[in-house]
């Protein structure tokens, strides 16, 4: 399996996924915890992969998605974006609807 199918697959069996650093119980970076925290808060089970543990995931990610930083959220199999592009849509309400559904 490519890295690119393997993050394929991440995203397209787990409706919520997150590519962060470390992992939701110790997160590397603020900006993971941060995400980390407002899905937490939304109550919402989430898979995450670790890109520290594996330099290929690491770089593989941020070509998957066009974007260079990490963490990384998807729904749905959409990329969502980053720290401040989740930060952003939380305190907007409009990630509640996405990880709730529309009725949310």
């Amino acid at each position: 399996m490519t890295i690119t199918e393997r993050i394929q697959n991440d995203i397209d069996t787990n409706r919520v996924m997150l590519f962060m650093k470390g992992n939701p119980e110790a997160p590397m970076c603020g900006f993971s915890k941060t995400v980390v925290d407002i899905l937490k808060q939304l109550n919402v089970g989430f898979a995450s992969a670790d890109v520290l543990e594996n330099m290929e995931l690491r770089q593989g990610i941020k070509e998957f998605s066009d974007w260079p930083t990490i963490p990384q959220l998807y729904v749905d199999g959409n990329f969502i974006g980053g720290c401040d592009v989740a930060v952003e849509m939380f305190q907007s309400g409009e990630l509640q609807p996405l990880i709730h559904g529309k009725d949310a």
